[in-house]
Order: structure tokens, then C-alpha cells, then sequence
């Protein structure tokens, strides 16, 4: 039983670092000339490497919020687990702690598949998705599967 609450709360803590990153690093999206994410759009100009603010637009601002969002969610999931860990009763099942997780990775999707239909506008051809949009994704599917087994999950001795 300890190695069980030991994977899941590793998988948890795999999909909350790979949301902190995704939120964080600034490869949403990147060319030869730079790259850019939900907060900055970084060029390099004349060999020097100059940073901007985002876009203003709602879109990107829903973005921004939906990931962060997701982050406290999961933050507070884990939190959640460790307390539900100590507190629930034998037999009972952690359904909060479920619930925070799957809003989280509910989240995520929302906001990448904002960033994946609105990004035409706003980000050139010429670019490719970076891997901080990737490991968006990635972190989807598992903060999803973390949740769903805190749900399944019944507590015992």
C-alpha cells in the first residue's frame, strides 16, 4: 500500500513540475528569430535578444489565467491528499482530492486548446509549437489519471 500512495503521489508531482514549466518557460512557441510563450515574446534583433510583454488580447489572458489556475489546483489537490491521508476515515475515498486534480488537468486542456486555435492570429507561420506547449499537453493526460485514481482510491490501514 505504501509503494501505491508513494507512485501516486509521484505521478502527481510529475504533472504539477511539468505544469509549473510549461507555465513558466517561454517556449510556447519558437523560430530562428525567437521565441515567445504566455507572458513574454523574446526576438534576437541584430544578434542581441529582446523581450517583450504578451499580447493583450482576452484570449491569451484566459490562457494565462486557466494555467495558473490549474496550478493552484493541483497545489491544493496535494495538499488536500496529504491532509485527507491523515484525517479520512478507513474505507473512505478521496473524492476532494480527485475533484481538484481533474479541474486541474480540465484547466490545462482548456487553456491549450485556446492557445492551439487563437495562436494562427497572433504567431506567425513560420513558428513551431515549443516544447513548453507540448509538455502542456503531457501534463493533461496525467494530472487526468492521477485524479481519476484519487477518486478509485480508498484509504485503509
Amino acid at each position: 500500500m505504501l509503494l501505491l500512495l508513494l507512485g501516486i503521489v509521484l505521478l502527481h508531482i510529475a504533472a504539477l513540475v511539468l505544469l509549473f514549466i510549461s507555465t513558466i518557460v517561454s517556449v510556447w512557441t519558437s523560430s530562428d528569430f525567437g521565441t515567445s510563450d504566455l507572458w513574454n515574446n523574446c526576438s534576437i534583433i541584430n544578434g542581441a535578444y529582446r523581450c517583450s510583454g504578451a499580447s493583450t488580447g482576452e484570449w491569451i489572458q484566459a490562457v494565462q489565467a486557466l494555467m495558473i489556475l490549474s496550478i493552484i489546483f493541483s497545489c491544493l489537490a496535494l495538499f488536500l491528499f496529504f491532509c485527507q491521508l491523515f484525517t479520512l476515515q478507513k474505507g473512505g475515498r478521496f473524492f476532494i482530492t480527485g475533484t481538484f486534480q481533474i479541474l486541474a488537468s480540465l484547466f490545462v486542456m482548456s487553456g491549450a486548446i485556446i492557445y492551439t486555435v487563437m495562436s494562427p492570429e497572433w504567431v506567425p507561420e513560420t513558428d513551431d509549437f515549443g516544447y513548453s506547449y507540448i509538455l502542456a499537453w503531457v501534463a493533461f493526460p496525467l494530472a487526468l489519471i492521477s485524479g481519476l485514481i484519487y477518486v478509485i482510491l480508498r484509504k485503509r490501514e
